[in-house]
């Protein structure tokens, strides 16, 4: 009863917090808006070189005086920067003057777009006024661009790729800057007279040092809502962007040869391809997207992992057309980073995902599936009205895959997936100069399910929800509520299949509000959320609920880890911006966590305390401390009864080095143990190391390696005369994972890149124990271990018996010990020889060996590892953009 008190106390406390605060707060103090006005500026026979030396820069209005934005926040700015901005009918022209007392220490690395590594210029433009939303625009002194879309006042989307121009020049005074920015790669209304919001900052990467033009401050939870403005743009009309870019595709792949496999007999095979991406303006705000045949091979892959838990892996995308823009399609269901924050009703992985049906083989019989599924076309619109409505709508058409079969006389496609339409929704209006805003999304997935092997996929998947924000109080406070629903529509079979699964596990027999019902058609489950807090100041605190019913089901088109939960957080946090004693920046962080089932099964009972600080000399250092109690599992057994499971206490600690020297390092350690005496034990510490020895070539490498003594790990379910038995294990898994690093960029448009990954997971499983009482107070009444007379091993097949007390074999499974040995690369050429127009060389390497043994070895798997022939994939693309 006192820690169930405990628990009650932390949201009482917080709403105390939120009253007293509520009583208590000033307005803050803003600054005076900044103005910068173009009448009568008037580009004329420019040429973008880097050097503002032409007659209209002489005569164009400078502007100055910039602020310390970070690290003394307010403070003056250690260098003094100019800059200009001109018009003509089809571009936008900024000229900068970074004005630098110490020229030779401009730090000027080059490197890949969008991968700003040195001094830079920055100018962020809000052509919609609507204080939320920009187009950012970096150079660094090297030439290097960056472009971004900013939306929601302040997140920031690097994938968004503009084509424009820049370029820089140095000498003894500091550097320069040229920017041509063409007016279709803008959104706004034409009119007699614009107004747009306007920010200029510049970064003195050795000071770490961070300058703008409208001065801002870290202590308001916002960023373009305090831009200054851009006005006298007089009669300028806005442009409709009009690009095409056809692609070809020359693909070799080589392989280990096989001589009985008909599928890889030759050892090579290759492909020719072709397609088409295109972005036409709709209106002067909105935007269609649209690629055909897309190929994705100079994307990097996924890193290698063992997932030994019954939940899908969550993978970042890294496809360029879901990649771009992503954020105006984005519903999250609940808040903060990890598993939680990764749930949204949009997951783009969906879409030419790889295939779920695996066809069954005969003796003799040799099976080929595609690994992905294939993407026939994809279309998207998005963009935002005068009116303060934002638009989104996606549409895409996956193709029927088919499996070949050969062998023992046969030859025969298997559908493996049907065609598949993807449809996503997404609007929003703005209200109250922003800070109202109201929401929905929709989604829908349909298949065209013709055979009835593939009937335990849902033909239909539905989903919606209604999101709303306010914000006030100069946006230091907000509310953010949200409420969403699903519905699922198949066969018997499919919808019985999503209640078994290890989202729901409706067949729990001791689950009191939920059972299993093999004759629905269909699902419907609903959620939300709802949060309150404080975001700005130096501390900032937050509450929140979230919950999902039983019967939510979110995975045709979304990402849901589980359904069935109501989950509680607090949060506090303390911050120092300004530098003080040897610290230039300082944050803690408080957090507090309970969650229940439906039925009110308490399932997380927990919290946490950390720490970051960046100290004067540019070192950074966090560390934390989590906790939690002993609460239910509702999903370890995997369908059985709630198992309870002891608390635990782990402990992290992460250092880095300054990033500004040519040498730099980082150190990770993490260290966790179960609340109770057991052998519950998770440790790992990784390593990184970086060498930047000339100003175009950046090495890493990394090593990480933990250590996992589980006592409970599930290994699986069987039937012993009716009666339901799961057996569990203790396992010893050790798991090591390197990275090794070259980017090597010639220009900043011509770069060489290699990434390589070796990966060895071993887990060794002993004690084997099956589940007893298993929500005992006492933690060895839970399983029972079985005793030698009752398990034996047969080393010849490689498996356990089961006996009972006769001696007889009750049940036979396989040993489940594992060697999972990996390795990845990927080296890449990309070359833009002219604004949107690339050319790609890739190769790829796949090398993978799987054994059944449970011993970690690093020389001796590694060695294993590199005996076994690779999997090479060699590709060029080429693509040329037409438009304007």
């Amino acid at each position: 009863m006192r820690r169930r008190g405990y628990y009650l106390a932390f949201p009482m406390i917080f709403a105390i917090m939120l009253f007293s605060t509520f009583i208590t707060a000033a307005n803050n103090n803003q600054p005076a808006k900044r103005v910068y006005n173009t009448s009568g500026q008037t580009a004329r026979d420019l040429v973008i070189d880097g050097k503002p030396d032409e007659d209209c820069w002489k005569t164009a209005r400078l502007e100055s005086n910039f602020i310390q934005y970070q690290p003394a926040e307010g403070g003056k700015a250690s260098e003094k920067t100019e800059f200009a901005i001109l018009f003509d009918a089809h571009n936008m022209y900024i000229a900068a003057k970074c004005h630098d007392s110490n020229a030779d220490s401009i730090v000027k690395r080059i490197t890949r777009r969008d991968n700003i590594d040195g001094d830079a210029f920055v100018i962020q433009i809000d052509s919609y006024f609507d204080k939320k939303s920009a187009f950012s625009f970096w150079v660094t002194a090297a030439g290097v661009k960056r472009d971004e879309f900013i939306s929601n006042d302040g997140n920031e989307d690097s994938s968004w790729d503009a084509v424009w121009d820049a370029k820089t020049s140095t000498d003894s005074g500091g550097w320069y800057a040229e920017i041509k920015i063409p007016l279709t790669q803008l959104r706004f209304e034409g009119g007699a007279d614009q107004t747009w919001g306007l920010q200029v900052a510049r970064i003195v990467y050795r000071n770490q040092e961070t300058t703008v033009w409208q001065q801002a401050t870290r202590k308001v939870n916002g960023w373009v809502s305090q831009y200054g403005e851009l006005t006298g743009m007089q009669n300028i009309r806005s442009k409709k962007i009009a690009e095409v870019r056809p692609y070809f595709v020359a693909r070799a792949d080589t392989y280990p040869k096989e001589v009985s496999n008909p599928f890889k007999k030759s050892g090579s095979e290759f492909l020719l391809n072709g397609g088409v991406d295109g972005k036409f303006g709709i209106t002067n705000n909105l935007t269609l997207d649209f690629t055909i045949n897309p190929d994705f091979g100079q994307v990097e892959a996924d890193p290698s992992e063992v997932n030994l838990t019954s939940f899908e892996t969550f993978f970042q995308e890294k496809r360029p057309f879901f990649v771009e823009g992503k954020n105006i399609f984005s519903f999250q269901l609940a808040l903060g980073d990890g598993s939680l924050g990764n749930e949204n009703l949009f997951y783009s992985r969906r879409v030419g995902r790889a295939p779920h049906y695996s066809p069954s083989t005969e003796d003799g019989e040799y099976c080929d599936i595609p690994e992905f599924t294939r993407i026939i076309g994809a279309a998207k619109i998005s963009g935002k009205t005068k009116d303060g409505w934002s638009l989104g709508l996606l549409e895409s058409v996956t193709s029927n895959e088919y499996a070949r079969v050969k062998g023992s006389g046969t030859d025969k496609r298997i559908l493996t997936e049907p065609l598949t339409n993807f449809t996503i929704a997404r609007i929003q209006k703005d209200f109250n100069n922003g800070n109202t805003i109201l929401g929905g999304m929709a989604t829908s997935v349909n298949r065209n399910i013709s055979n009835s092997h593939l009937d335990f996929l849902h033909k239909n998947a539905y989903s919606g929800g209604i999101d709303f924000a306010h914000y006030w109080h100069n946006k230091d406070w907000e509310i953010n509520i949200n409420t969403y629903w699903s519905r699922v529509e198949g066969s018997r079979e499919a919808i019985t299949a999503t209640q078994k699964s290890s989202a729901h596990y409706f067949q729990r027999g001791d689950a009191t509000h939920k059972e299993l019902d093999t004759n629905r058609t269909s699902l419907t489950g609903s959620g939300g959320k709802f949060l309150i807090g404080k975001m700005g100041g130096q501390f900032k605190f937050m509450t929140a609920v979230t919950w999902k019913s039983p019967e939510l089901e979110l995975n045709d088109a979304g990402y849901m880890r589980t359904s069935d939960n109501i989950f509680q957080l607090a949060w506090a946090q303390y911050r120092i911006v300004k530098p003080i004693w040897i610290i230039r920046s300082f944050s803690v962080n408080f957090n507090q966590y309970t969650e229940w089932t439906f039925a009110g099964e308490n399932t997380t009972n927990g919290g946490n305390i950390n720490t970051n600080t960046t100290f004067k000399n540019y070192i950074y250092m966090g560390a934390g401390y989590n906790f939690s109690f002993a609460a239910l599992s509702v999903t370890a057994l995997r369908g059985g009864p709630a198992i309870k499971y002891p608390g635990n206490n782990s402990a992290w600690l992460y250092l880095e080095s300054n990033e500004q020297k040519k040498f730099g390092c980082s150190l990770y350690l993490s260290t966790g143990a179960s609340a109770i005496k057991s052998n519950n034990i998770e440790n790992s510490y990784e390593v990184g190391l970086q060498y930047k020895p000339t100003n175009s070539l950046n090495m890493s490498v990394s090593g990480s390696y933990s250590l996992s003594m589980r006592e409970l790990q599930y290994v699986k379910s069987f039937s012993i005369n009716s009666s339901k038995e799961y057996l569990f294990a203790r396992i010893d898994q050790r798991t090591f994972s390197g990275s090794v690093r070259v980017n090597y960029n010639i220009t900043p448009d011509l770069s060489l890149q290699y990434w390589g990954q070796p990966f060895i997971s071993a887990g060794g499983y002993s004690q084997f124990k099956r589940a007893a009482d298993t929500k005992s107070d006492s933690y060895k009444e839970r399983f029972h271990v079985y005793g030698a007379n009752e398990l034996s091993y047969n080393q010849t097949d490689n498996n356990y018996s089961i006996k009972s007390n006769s001696g007889s074999t009750l049940h036979t499974f396989d040993n489940p010990d594992f060697n999972v040995k990996e390795f990845l690369s990927n080296m890449v050429l990309r070359w833009e020889y002219k604004p949107g127009s690339t050319l790609y060389f890739v190769w790829s390497q796949s090398r993978e060996r799987d054994d059944s043994n449970g011993r970690f070895g690093f020389n001796d798997n590694l060695s294993e590892l590199f005996s076994k022939k690779p999997n090479n994939v060699f590709l060029v693309k080429l693509s040329y953009r037409f438009g304007r």
